[in-house]
This record gives C-alpha cells, structure tokens and sequence, in this order.
C-alpha cells in the first residue's frame, strides 16, 4: 500500500487525486492533508480519509480545524508555512503530491525531495524558478519527479524507458511537441483581447482548472511555463520544444525522433488520467475517467500558435534561453499580474506588457542559489506591484 501526502488538497488536484484514492481502495491510504484555507473542506476530507497529519496554511483556520475536530484523537492539526513543511516531510509517506499553486509550493517540493520522498507535483513554477536546484537534489537524493500536468506526464509516457544517460539514446529525440487547446480566445481577434472581462477568460472549452491557471491557458503563459518545465525535467534545450494548438485536447504531446516517426499520448480531457499515472508510476491501472472513442471524434485538427496574439508564449521561450533568474522573474511577475487582471485592476493584454516590463528591468543572475532565487521571487512582485500601481 503506497502512503500519500497531499500538498493542496482541497484545490482541483487534490480533490481528483482523493477521487483516484477512492477508486483503489487497498492501494493508497492517507498519510497528510495541507489546505490554505478551505476549512469546512479539509473536515470532510480529514473525516473520510483519517490522516495522521493535517495542516492549514491560516493559523485562524486551523484553530477552528482544532476545535471541530475535538472527537478525532488520532489527528494532528498543524498551521502556517511550518505545518505544511512538517506534512512534506512525514517519514511514513511514499509519495508527496504537490497541488500548491506558485511559488508558495517552492519550499515544500525542496524539503520533500530532501527527506527522499518521491514528488507528483502539478506545481509547474517550481520548476520554472529553479529547475537546475531541483533537478540536483533530485539526483542527490534518488527520488523519482512525476508530472502530473497532462502535457508534461503525456511526454514521459512517451520518453518510456529513452531517458537514459546514454547519449546515443537521448540523440534519437528531435523535439518535443506540447500541445496547447488555445483556450477561449483561439479564435477571438487580437483587437478585441484588450476588452476581455476575468469572467470571460475563466471561461475554459476543455479543462475545468482552478483560477490562475485557467488564466494562464488564455494568455498561453501556461504552455510557456510547460516548456521550460520539460527543459528542466527532460534535460533537453528550449529549442528543442516546440507549441501547436490542438484544440480538441485529445492528444496531450508527442515526440518526434530523428527518423521523422512520432510517438503520442491521447487520452480523454480528464485530470485523473496523468494524476493516477503519477501516483501508479509507472505502471498503469483502469481510471474513472471515460474511455476514449477515436470513433466518436473522428477528426483531430492542428493549428500554430499566433505569438503576435499569445506574447507571453515568446516571453517565457526568452526566459528558457536566457535561463538563470529570469525563468523565476517571468513566473513572479505573472503571479501578480493575473492576480491584478482577476481582480479587474489592469487590462487581458496588460498581462504580457508587465511581464515583459518587469523581465526588461531584471539584473539576471546566470547561476543562482536558493537565495538568489527567492530574492528574485521577491523583487519580481514588488516591481510587477509598483506597474500595476501606476495603472489604476
């Protein structure tokens, strides 16, 4: 029985990777629960799955966590940023499941990977902020990372058993190709991006997601971040991946190798397809998602990514090439931009300009350390704040 912690649980991926729980009853059990805030939630899932652990992120919250949960003697409640490092480094645990969005899930990936858990993250900034920190204490460590994006997992299904040290294995690959839904506005014209409402961008033709990420599918940021995530976690150059929109987001990536010939990963929209793949790594078992009828859909279509449209796509491959501090500056910024945009402070098309501003206005670091790397964190926010400021 593999022993789970899940870091996020009340959020979209925790609550599909509790539905992948439910539907293997005598394969996993419930080790650790970590919310922010969502009280009445975390309740109902500390009730029905018993772990010995659980933590909220608000210290007000976990008091009335404590006080409800008055008649389960067998559960710690944990709070602040301490109960949710206390969760990721539980001995007993086997797998962390890492749903925190941003770069709040920094520091938790850091602390599992180092007690030598094994980490299904979803949290792609991790990545993008320090790939190269990450990826070494992976190595150090002897832990296996495990995407639980549908793109980033679709191509390690792919890369099955070719990711070897070997050079003549790894020179088969040509490229990889991510591909992206377009999200709402894929038809929509540049000159009407600029009036587009949150209401409007939160509307997803595919996936249901929480808020910024949702946000990022329709500037495309999140398929920016997706490619220097598999830069890091592949070790393979930025101009090596490429974007195409596939709007019916039956084919999640594909590779292609030097002898022209295409591997790919289809699969039905449904998140519970790579989060089970991540906790059953690598092995795969029946999900309780449909089934996909390639009858049924008959046609698959392929569209290039408008870059003049989707800046932020441009944006984040300059942030691959350059590397160092500014993948972090890049994913900061646009932290606090989507925040600004969702709560109708700045403009749709504002969020790429501040992007860029702040990115323009960075000293990079070429080879950073974890300080380096929250000091970038910290001044990425603060300037992105003093922009949008001066907006409204």
């Amino acid at each position: 029985m593999k022993r789970l912690a899940i870091l996020g649980s009340t959020g979209s991926i925790g609550k599909s990777a509790l539905s992948v729980v439910q539907t293997h009853p005598g394969k996993f059990t419930i080790a650790g629960l970590a919310a922010n805030t969502s009280v009445d939630l975390l309740e109902q899932q500390i009730r029905q799955f018993r772990p010995r652990l659980a933590a909220l992120n608000d210290s007000d919250t976990a008091n009335q966590l404590r006080e409800r949960l008055t008649d389960l003697k067998s559960v710690e409640v944990l709070s602040g940023k301490e109960g949710v490092l206390a969760i990721a480094r539980m001995e007993e645990v086997d797998l962390v499941i890492e749903a925190i969005g941003g770069s709040a899930g920094l520091l938790p990936t850091l602390e599992a990977i180092q007690t030598g858990k094994d980490l299904a993250f979803v949290n792609k900034e991790v990545l993008v902020m320090c790939g190269s920190l990450v990826m070494s204490a992976v190595e150090e460590y002897g832990v296996n990372l495990l995407p639980v994006d549908s793109e980033i997992s679709a191509i390690l299904q792919c890369l099955a058993g070719r990711l070897s040290d070997n050079p003549q294995e790894r020179n088969q690959i040509n490229r990889l190709i991510l591909t992206a839904s377009g999200g709402p506005f894929r038809q929509t014209p540049l000159d009407q991006l600029h009036s587009v409402t949150p209401q409007q961008a939160l509307k997803h033709p595919t996936w249901n997601m929480g808020n910024k990420i949702t946000i990022d599918s329709a500037t495309m940021m999140n398929k920016g971040l997706e490619v220097i995530e598999a830069r890091w976690l592949f070790d393979i150059e930025p101009s090596q991946i490429d974007v195409i929109v596939q709007p019916e987001s039956i084919i999640h990536s594909m590779v292609e190798f030097v002898d022209g010939s295409y591997l790919a990963q289809l699969s039905v929209a449904d998140m519970r397809v790579p989060i089970q793949y991540a906790l059953t790594y690598p092995r795969h078992l029946p999900t309780p998602a449909p089934n996909l009828d390639l009858a049924q859909i008959r046609k698959l279509h392929f569209e290039p990514v408008d870059f003049e449209k989707f800046p932020c796509l441009s944006h984040a491959y300059t942030a691959a090439k350059v590397g160092g501090t500014l993948p972090t500056v890049l994913s900061s910024a646009d932290e606090v931009a989507v925040s600004a945009f969702l709560n109708e402070h700045i403009g749709f098309m504002d969020i790429p300009t501040i992007i860029e501003t702040v990115m323009n206005q960075h000293d990079v670091e070429l080879e950073p350390n974890l300080n380096d790397i929250l000091a970038a964190d910290r001044w990425a926010k603060s300037t992105a704040h003093q922009l949008i400021q001066s907006l409204y």
